[in-house]
């Protein structure tokens, strides 16, 4: 990816939407004239030129769509590095970047989850978080699937659960139903948490609970045991 940081006016800007052939066009090109096909990105927004061409603005989002994934698993890392080497005071340096720790805290689970060399360049952050708390051998199954397949997260969630009811065992007839009964201002109050962690409520509830449960069984050496 092609950037540039443009210091006019003390802002940062990234320029976007190059293409090989718009790159040799710019080199030739002096002054501002090399600016004129460029997208620049701000801290509250894009510049975007009059006359842009559709293969640099498609570009352009590819390159953004890009770095909203891969600041997932750098936000992820950040976090996990912070908790492993600064146990006392890595949540002051979470308060001083201006973080959200919810959101944090699942991209760092996500991220522990898949070391770097078994993450995915053709998959999406999200596609990973869909298979972190499966053993590692089904998630490379499963991601081996999406990739071959190009499935998008919402069809690998799909497919996830489709495999899970046909493999599940039909109830008997007259089996209970097991319920969890959970006060409203608590399920208030986990709906918030769901909604700062930028997922839905059950999906939260599942990461949570499996997060919770690996560090149990760690701390009392049982083997971890996700179905």
């Amino acid at each position: 990816m092609t950037q540039q940081v443009d210091d006019r006016r003390n802002s940062e800007a990234t320029m976007f939407g190059r293409t090989a052939e718009a790159e040799q066009r710019a080199r030739r090109t002096a002054g501002m004239e090399s600016r004129r096909d460029q997208v620049l990105t701000t801290k509250v927004g894009l510049c975007i030129p009059a006359g842009l061409a559709f293969e640099e603005w498609e570009q352009a989002g590819r390159q953004l769509s890009g770095l909203l994934n891969s600041s997932s698993w750098w936000l992820g890392d950040w976090l996990v590095y912070g908790k492993d080497h600064y146990a006392d005071r890595y949540e002051l340096g979470i308060r001083a970047a201006g973080l959200q720790y919810q959101t944090l805290r699942n991209y760092a689970w996500v991220s522990r989850r898949f070391d770097v060399n078994r993450r995915r360049h053709a998959l999406s952050f999200q596609h990973h978080a869909e298979l972190a708390s499966l053993h590692a051998d089904e998630q490379e199954t499963w991601l081996d699937r999406a990739e071959r397949r190009k499935w998008s997260t919402k069809q690998l969630r799909q497919a996830l659960r489709a495999e899970r009811e046909g493999a599940a065992p039909q109830p008997e007839s007259g089996a209970a139903t097991r319920r969890l009964a959970v006060p409203d201002n608590r399920l208030q109050w986990w709906h918030k948490a769901a909604a700062q962690a930028g997922t839905d409520l059950g999906e939260w509830v599942m990461a949570t609970l499996d997060a919770a449960a690996e560090q149990v069984l760690k701390e009392t050496d049982r083997p971890l045991a996700l179905e």
